[in-house]
């Protein structure tokens, strides 16, 4: 059985097969490239299987090289493609993965990865995941599915956990087998335990972590859970000490003994390190006992009456309303007493004013007065030299020596001061004459 596109494609190199015949060796090589083609196009439909165990860590790499034969032109021998591909997976019939399947894919052109750790639930159910891949520059898809088949553990699950917090990683980076594997030694070292297990790996913005500032390589850091099948080492249990909890309660750095045999490659934060024994925990499980509150077999329900009681909204009007109203009412009638009806008045100003200062007040106002209808007169004839006069000859009218725009500020205020002024002279002048001929009279 042959799809539809494969038949027509072997039809063709059949075809072109026959008309080469007498060119065995090149149509020996025209048959490898049909069965190429068909191998190639089978894989679109192709399903893969996987047998990951209940709690232990499960990873899926979706590899760009995989998918890239599978978008037409398919690239000639020697040729490197680099089309930007991103991954779409689901569970079949539903719009999103599983609860413990999580998918990362940082850019276009890096792999995509699943990973979790699966449930008992689903042991012995196949979980089947539709993966689809697309070409982001010829923006054509390619679908195939991944069937999960979760066994079950024989050890699941395993009664000491531990989960460190890995400062200076990444999900993607921590999830490589090499990394991974070097992690895992690490903590055996430690740990010395005959069975080691990694159960699960979480990003820390799972955690409500922050995104890091693109400066220095910062890292988002990354939870990774262990198991084993032995208490906890000396080491592991150093945290627990009262100095190192005071220390971490204060933002300082542990002292941990065996810190330097992850420094090298792994920054760990020791205040942030969870041990769990399953072995002591209590099971919180209680059977339920039937009360007074279950009703008994048989009983119906009642629902409430649809006429509901009429309620009195006098008591809130008075306290929301009326009240308020009352008070800003009497303190709007104090503030008008104080403001209009305890004025002291000019009488009592003028009671506990000196009566030299009335009296330098009054003259002031008295000068201003005077000063004021001294400018309403300032406003007198013109003198005979600012009128127009006829020329002598051409008798034509000559402007005067002053136009309309002439500044007038100069002139008297009155014209009877200059007159007085000449006055006063003339009358100084007489007085002095009359002293001087009085005293030589006297000397004669």
């Amino acid at each position: 059985f042959l799809l539809p596109d494969t038949r027509i494609a072997v039809e063709i190199c059949m075809l072109y097969y026959l008309e080469h015949v007498s060119f065995l060796l090149f149509s020996v090589s025209s048959l490898s490239f049909c069965f190429s083609v068909y191998t190639i196009l089978s894989k679109v439909h192709s399903d893969r299987n996987v047998y990951p165990s209940a709690g232990v860590l499960f990873v899926h790499v979706l590899e760009r090289e995989y998918f890239k034969g599978e978008f037409p032109p398919y690239p000639k021998p020697g040729e490197i493609s680099n089309d930007p591909i991103t991954f779409n997976t689901n569970l079949m019939g539903y719009p999103d993965r599983p609860g413990w399947l999580r998918y990362i894919q940082r850019t276009p052109y890096s792999d995509g990865v699943l990973y979790g750790s699966p449930t008992v639930e689903n042991v012995g159910k196949p979980t089947i995941i539709e993966i689809t891949a697309y070409n982001r520059r010829t923006f054509e898809t390619a679908r195939h599915n991944l069937i999960i088949n979760i066994m079950s553990a024989e050890d699941f699950p395993l009664p000491y956990q531990a989960e460190f917090f890995i400062r200076n990683m990444n999900v993607e980076e921590m999830l490589a087998s090499e990394v991974l594997g070097d992690f895992l030694g690490a903590v055996k070292n430690v740990w010395q335990p005959e069975r080691l297990n990694a159960i699960n790996i979480t990003s820390a913005l799972d955690r409500g972590g922050r995104v890091p500032l693109p400066i220095n390589d910062m890292k988002e850091g990354v939870y990774v859970m262990v198991g084993a099948d032995v208490p906890f080492s000396s080491c592991l249990r150093e945290v627990e000490n009262p100095q190192n909890q005071l220390r971490c309660s204060q933002e300082m750095e542990p002292v941990i003994t065996c810190d330097k045999k992850f420094r090298t490659q792994f920054h760990i934060d020791w205040c942030k390190i969870s041990l769990v024994d399953n072995t002591k925990q209590v099971s919180t499980f209680q059977e339920v006992i039937r009360g007074e509150g279950i009703l008994p077999d048989g009983g119906e329900y009642k629902p409430p009456s649809d006429t509901l009681k009429s309620r009195d909204y006098y008591s809130d009007f008075l306290i929301t309303l009326a009240v308020p109203s009352a008070i800003a009412l009497v303190l709007f009638l104090i503030l008008a007493y104080i403001m209009c009806c305890r004025r002291e008045g000019v009488e009592k100003r003028n009671m506990q004013t000196p009566d030299i200062q009335l009296v330098h007040h009054s003259a002031i106002q008295k000068s201003t007065k005077e000063l004021r209808d001294m400018s309403k007169n300032r406003e007198i004839a013109w003198p005979l030299s600012t009128l127009p006069v006829f020329h002598p000859v051409t008798g034509e009218i000559v402007p005067p020596l002053h136009t309309d725009s002439y500044d007038n500020t100069s002139m008297p205020l009155m014209q009877t001061q200059q007159l007085g002024k000449k006055f006063c002279v003339e009358q100084l002048y007489f007085c002095i004459f009359w002293r001087k001929t009085t005293f030589d009279r006297g000397i004669n």
